[in-house]
């Protein structure tokens, strides 16, 4: 057997500490986005405190509370978000709604009072 050839060594693989995750999302962009334009009922300012106490937490490398707080900035900016979108689309729905009932009842009262109000006087 003749092993004067070169081998390819392949390099044994490495252990050590595992590859570090990246730390849970803050969300600050969109909780500043949502405090300064979407700020219904002051859910994007509350939005705000939780995204700047879980980036405070996360860089002070306590994880688990920096997941906390981001799990809650998310859900105050998706509150503050839905609010500012859906409250706004209701009322206009709303106000078209009662636009058209109104006209329909003053098309259908004018009728009504015309017929009342142009009779002939007959009886004399």
């Amino acid at each position: 057997m003749d092993t004067s050839y070169p081998r390819e060594e392949r390099p044994s693989p490495k252990r050590g500490p595992p590859p570090a995750t990246p730390g849970p999302r803050d969300h600050l962009l969109w909780a500043i986005f949502n405090t300064l334009y979407m700020n219904f009922c002051c859910l994007g300012f509350v939005a705000l405190a939780f995204a700047v106490k879980a980036r405070d937490r996360k860089v002070s490398g306590d994880v688990e509370a920096a997941r906390h707080f981001s799990s809650k900035a998310r859900c105050y900016n998706a509150l503050a978000t839905a609010a500012s979108v859906v409250l706004p689309l209701l009322l206009g729905a709303l106000i078209v709604t009662g636009v058209i009932h109104l006209s329909k009842l003053a098309h259908d009262s004018v009728g009504f009072f015309t017929y009342q109000l142009g009779g002939t006087d007959d009886e004399d």
